[in-house]
């Protein structure tokens, strides 16, 4: 994925305070550390007239996210945010280890108690967006799915699935991943309406078909832990009408076809999705005639692991990621840098000025 394609994804037109949804405690310092509350009463007792400059960077190669909601987050509840001077890079920019994304120039008690929040706004939304871009990246040309929807709090949702949008991904689970960015979520069958059919793979397929006609039929097909046999039953009973099959073996199973198959072990690790199971996948689709068929990967995948399924040509036409997108690896750090126009800041943090900041109007909501 080239960088000005992140650039036109990452909406240089920046969104506004209306697209989030503060918790309005916010405001009253409810999650702000409470020594930058306790400074703040300090300065505004003793030191009220001040304009101080906070800068934030982070200490890696990667996709910057946040920086649109933590600019709405100062415009909510920063005091008079109409007079600070915001200078920030955009969601979706590369940056680089210390390269500074957002200043804040203005009183510290109109603002301070804020740092914080936009510390940790930036790290999840910048650390989810630069993992969702290396599994995109890993992956060339093929579609990646967002599953993320059952490993983190359902409320992180809306902002995880931005920031996937933002790092490239453009399918994804719920509706709520799709908010910010107004699309739906897209979705085939869980395991749970094979369960529901008695494990019966293709009367849970034909139940699909029969309710959403106008989907792309997909199968879930491991549901009983033989994908190439439960596979070419849902083939040869819909023919063209099946889309795709998607694999979604536990990481503690190994497939029945590797136990009709004993002489091909010894040389890999059977469990889970692997590469051995998805050629073997292909080449039985291929010799029933069911070239058509896409192969679809989920279940443990990383962008490490992607890799090595592209390296040897594994034959999976989308994949599936959820868990190993959402961890948080990527902190940011904001300091005050300059006091009253002249450089003032612990050691080792001084002013790093950054030619691609651009300054941010205060639009007033309505």
């Amino acid at each position: 994925m080239k960088e000005i394609d992140l650039k036109i994804n990452g909406q240089i037109k920046r969104l506004t305070n209306k697209t989030f949804k503060f918790d309005e405690r916010i405001g009253e310092g409810w999650f702000s550390a409470v020594y930058f509350l306790k400074t703040q009463q300090i300065v505004e007792k003793f030191q009220s007239e001040n304009t101080v400059t906070m800068q934030f960077f982070q200490r890696r190669n990667a996709i910057l996210c946040g920086i649109d909601e933590a600019i709405a987050l100062l415009h909510t509840f920063a005091k008079n945010p109409e007079q600070l001077e915001i200078h920030a890079l955009h969601d979706g920019d590369s940056i680089t280890p210390f390269e500074t994304v957002l200043t804040i120039t203005g009183p510290y008690q109109a603002f301070g108690y804020l740092e914080g929040l936009i510390d940790g706004i930036l790290a999840r939304r910048t650390s989810v967006a630069t993992h969702v871009y290396e599994v995109v990246k890993a992956t060339g040309d093929k579609g990646v799915i967002f599953m993320g929807d059952r490993d983190d709090h359902y409320q992180q949702q809306s902002g995880d699935g931005y920031a996937a949008y933002i790092g490239g991904m453009t399918a994804q689970a719920t509706h709520a991943m799709n908010e910010w960015w107004g699309k739906q979520g897209m979705g085939t069958m869980p395991h749970a309406l094979i369960q529901i059919f008695n494990g019966d793979i293709v009367a849970a397929a034909r139940a699909y078909h029969a309710t959403f006609p106008d989907d792309n039929l997909v199968a879930l097909v491991d549901y009983n832990n033989d994908v190439i046999a439960d596979t070419l039953k849902v083939a040869n009973e819909f023919g063209e009408k099946l889309y795709g099959v998607r694999i979604d073996t536990s990481a503690t199973m190994i497939d029945q076809y590797f136990m009709r198959h004993p002489e091909v072990l010894g040389t890999f690790d059977p469990r889970g999705v692997n590469p051995e199971l998805i050629f073997a996948l292909r080449k039985a689709l291929d010799d029933a005639g069911h070239k058509h068929v896409k192969i679809i990967a989920s279940g443990g995948l990383t962008a490490a692991k992607i890799r090595r399924f592209e390296e040897i040509g594994t034959p999976v036409d989308t994949y599936g990621v959820g868990s190993s997108l959402l961890k948080v690896n990527i902190g940011f750090t904001g300091d005050n840098v300059k006091l009253n126009g002249e450089d003032q800041a612990k050691a080792g943090r001084l002013y790093r000025p950054n030619p691609r900041l651009e300054k941010v109007d205060y639009i007033k909501e309505h």
